[in-house]
């Protein structure tokens, strides 16, 4: 094997790496995109809450973005449809996948169930998961670079929902200004949080 052949083999593994990276870290949906904040906001009080809605956000994500990926590949693009039935087909696959996933929830564990409440059915229109989708259809992703993106790209999104509900979990034993509480303090620490994520760029070139 010589050594343009190993170099050939190997750049696929990079380009897949540096998708990853890019999706879960520099170029975070939520925290460069500010897409999915409403439910972001909302579940980041409590830890299990947290980290519950953001492991079905990266399986929703992961899922149907590859899933997107084949039908926009190999049925909407080659029948032209792509421009006209692309949103339509893209929303009725996350719905499908959602209706999954809180059939899951609810059998595992109720009390998740309840404390995901309304965010759980709505993640169908979260518009961090159609983002997902979108994106890789404008970045002209395979299908297998698109499972990376989609996984990465809800990796991300939980991520910074945890950090967030950890961080405000030690805020409850802290002296806020009253102007401060709710929101606001929450909205200064993503814009941090933000900061800190694009600190990353250029750590891996694609």
């Amino acid at each position: 094997m010589n050594l343009a052949q190993i170099s050939l083999d190997s750049a696929p593994t990079v380009g897949l790496w540096a998708i990853f990276v890019s999706a879960a870290l520099t170029d975070n949906i939520l925290l460069t995109r500010f897409l999915g904040m409403c439910p972001f906001l909302a579940v980041s009080r409590q830890m299990k809450s947290a980290l519950g809605l953001g492991l079905a956000v990266t399986f929703v994500t992961t899922c149907t973005c590859a899933l997107n990926a084949i039908l926009y590949t190999h049925v909407l693009e080659p029948l032209k449809l792509g421009i006209s039935l692309k949103l339509i087909v893209f929303i009725v696959v996350i719905a499908a996948f959602v209706q999954l996933m809180e059939m899951l929830i609810e059998r595992i564990s109720l009390t998740l169930y309840y404390a995901l409440g309304i965010f759980l059915p709505l993640i169908t229109v979260n518009c961090a998961i159609l983002g997902t989708s979108l994106f890789m259809v404008s970045m002209d992703y395979t299908v297998l670079e698109a499972l990376v993106f989609g996984f990465a790209s809800g990796l991300g999104w939980t991520l910074a929902i945890v950090m967030l509900a950890g961080i405000r979990e030690r805020l409850k034993h802290a002296q806020i200004s009253p102007a401060l509480e709710g929101p606001g303090i929450s909205l200064i620490i993503t814009g941090i949080m933000a900061l800190a994520f694009v600190g990353f760029s250029g750590m891996i070139q694609q």
